[in-house]
């Protein structure tokens, strides 16, 4: 698991086309139990290489109802965005993450992490990666039908200040969907 660490840490492949230039975020271990899999990092997490080091990452913790220390203990949860570098600005926030990294490096890590109960997949980009056609056609209905993901993944929009607008639109989500999450989670990391 560290040398797959440490050349995901080294990679350069996309770096030509970052604004920041290469500086892949990613934690795992091999005893690592719940897979959290988001977009890609922010600017502040491109310079602190700490993932989910933001207002995003607040947000996420308290959906979770987890503390920093057991956000960020490796063999409770693995860290794997769909693009390990800050991707740049685009017109209406980052763009995407880059498409290079989720087939050459997601597998690989998987592969060494027999003991995943649960993954969770922030936002359409790892939601429509994973799940496929199963995915619905909007972020909303995805999350609206959780339970059909279940027990093996569990969807969640972005938890950005970005989407304050989604949540005030959709109450549902934080009366009934962040319960079960935290539940989940409280049951994998008891």
């Amino acid at each position: 698991m560290q040398q797959l660490l440490t050349n995901i840490k080294n990679c350069t492949l996309c770096e030509p086309h970052l604004a920041l230039g290469a500086n892949p975020v990613v934690r795992a271990s091999k005893d690592s139990r719940v897979v959290i899999i988001g977009q890609a990092p922010g600017t502040k997490v491109h310079a602190s290489g700490i993932p989910w080091d933001d207002a995003s990452g607040k947000q996420l913790r308290k959906w979770m109802n987890v503390t920093d220390e057991q956000f960020y203990n490796e063999d409770i949860f693995a860290i794997i965005p769909m693009g390990f570098c800050y991707p740049g600005k685009g017109s209406s926030g980052d763009l995407p993450p880059r498409k290079e990294c989720a087939p050459k490096w997601h597998k690989p890590l998987f592969d060494l992490m027999p003991n995943i109960e649960l993954i969770i997949l922030i936002g359409m980009y790892a939601q429509n990666y994973y799940l496929e056609d199963k995915a619905k056609r909007t972020l909303t209905e995805t999350v609206d039908n959780y339970p059909e993901y279940l027990p093996e993944y569990f969807v969640l929009p972005h938890p950005s200040p970005r989407n304050r607008f989604w949540l005030t639109k959709n109450p549902w989500f934080e009366k009934n969907v962040v319960p079960e999450l935290q539940k989940r989670v409280a049951s994998i990391i008891k």
